[in-house]
């Protein structure tokens, strides 16, 4: 008989772990105000089943409400304090590059991108810093906090590249793939562990299901550094810079002529482009579906004497 129960048991609490999964698919397609009644209604159709009691009932509750609150839009000013504390964790990793003129060069560029793009404002504004390192790389954290390293900045021939590179970061903020990334972290971490509960005695609301929604910073400081954004993120960032580009009369053939730079330079084993963005190469492949340009394009005059002060003094 005890075997019967504890059968009976495993099958209830399967069932109540399916039902989790089916609500947070839901929260997925769906949005917020949208999901809560779907979650009474599936859970009141459980009980009455008998999948699931009213205890474990109440227990989907609480998880999908905490769910929810991940799906909640963050304010600007939410975004603002976030990408700052993104940004101390980046600056704990890389040495600032602690050059005025080049700093003062590289926002004038930033600001100009910002203006011409879909969100020419943030709470706390656009803020390009350079970074003492020979690594290639760049990361955009939420609000408009922009690091490019030396080593990337040097992969650059021109000025129109050099805004090419910052419109692309401006493109990952306009499109907030930083607060995207971290939303995906958190259902990730759910639905690991909705399908670990699955496999245990009972559905409990327990401290760890809460803690899966904390360590935001965390999660996109890791998407940034470590893992870099999806594919998909990264060519929409490439669409959004050839537009930015456009807008400001910068050849849009310099993004195709900086993938290059960097597909020359670029060194396979090493934690830089290669780690956290698509290969060059398959990056210009994707340009080229909505674009017809190449590397070459007209250099001006006068953007590139501003260029090569910059590059001999400070780079």
């Amino acid at each position: 008989m005890e075997v019967q129960m504890n059968k009976h048991k495993l099958i209830r609490n399967r069932g109540a772990s399916i039902l989790v999964l089916l609500i947070v698919l839901s929260l997925c397609l769906f949005s917020c105000e949208t999901v809560q009644p779907v979650a009474e209604v599936a859970t009141q159709i459980g009980v009455m089943s008998g999948k699931i009691d009213e205890q474990e009932a109440g227990n989907i509750k609480k998880t999908v409400d905490s769910l929810s609150k991940t799906f909640e839009d963050i304010t600007p000013e939410q975004e603002y304090y976030l990408g700052r504390s993104v940004a101390a964790n980046i600056l704990s990793q890389y040495k600032p590059y602690d050059n005025k003129q080049l700093t003062h060069y590289l926002n004038l560029i930033g600001k100009a991108c910002s203006l011409v793009s879909t969100r020419p404002e943030t709470f706390g504004g656009y803020h390009v810093l350079a970074l003492d390192s020979d690594e290639i790389n760049a990361f955009a954290a939420p609000g408009g906090l922009i690091f490019l390293t030396k080593g990337l900045l040097r992969c650059c021939k021109t000025e129109d590249e050099i805004a090419a590179v910052i419109a692309h970061e401006i493109a990952h903020v306009q499109f907030k793939h930083g607060l995207q990334a971290i939303r995906q972290e958190r259902v990730t971490h759910f639905l690991t562990a909705i399908l670990e509960e699955a496999l245990q005695d009972q559905l409990q609301d327990n401290k760890e299901l809460t803690d899966l929604f904390e360590g935001s910073i965390k999660d996109i400081t890791t998407t940034l550094i470590t893992n870099g954004y999806s594919q998909s993120q990264e060519f929409r960032a490439d669409q959004g810079a050839m537009v930015i580009l456009g807008k400001l009369g910068y050849s849009q053939g310099a993004l195709i002529s900086v993938l290059q730079n960097m597909r020359q330079r670029l060194t396979p084993d090493k934690h830089d482009f290669n780690k956290t963005h698509p290969k060059p190469e398959s990056r210009i492949a994707e340009i080229s579906k909505s674009y017809s340009v190449s590397g070459l394009y007209t250099i001006n005059s006068a953007r590139q004497k501003r260029f090569l002060e910059q590059a001999k003094n400070n780079l």
